[in-house]
């Protein structure tokens, strides 16, 4: 394989990587009022964090949710927190089209996704996307 085909193999896969990441973002934005709406649990005025976890997830444990305590106890009654196990309500994970634990989504008061997290996020991170959406 010469360079020049290599080099156009290797631009298809990105362009398709962000096709999909576009198409990801337009879905999760359509949806994510419904999704909401589902789990009932929506409290007015507050960002709300979607956390997907599972009991045998072990950085959920040690790292993911220390990182969500940590927020929510710097951000008070501005954050609203939803666990969700993804084990024991895997049509919800498929809804939300979680593809592995842990996975986060920030939503913002109005109920628009702003930021979705695949895998372990730090407190520092979710801190700044909660703060710049």
């Amino acid at each position: 394989m010469d360079i020049l085909t290599r080099a156009g193999l290797a631009l298809l896969i990105i362009l398709s990587g962000i096709s999909f990441y576009l198409l990801y973002q337009q879905w999760t934005k359509v949806r994510a009022p419904r999704l909401l709406s589902d789990l009932g649990l929506r409290r007015p005025g507050a960002t709300t964090l979607v956390y997907f976890t599972t009991p045998t997830c072990v950085p959920c444990k040690t790292i993911q949710r220390p990182a969500i305590q940590k927020a929510s106890q710097i951000l008070g009654d501005t954050l609203q927190v939803l666990e969700i196990d993804a084990s024991e309500q895997p049509e919800m994970a498929q809804r939300w089209g979680v593809l592995s634990v842990p996975t986060t989504f920030v939503i913002d008061p109005g109920g628009e996704v702003r930021h979705i997290n695949h895998g372990v996020t730090r407190a520092e991170k979710l801190m700044k996307q909660i703060h710049n959406h």
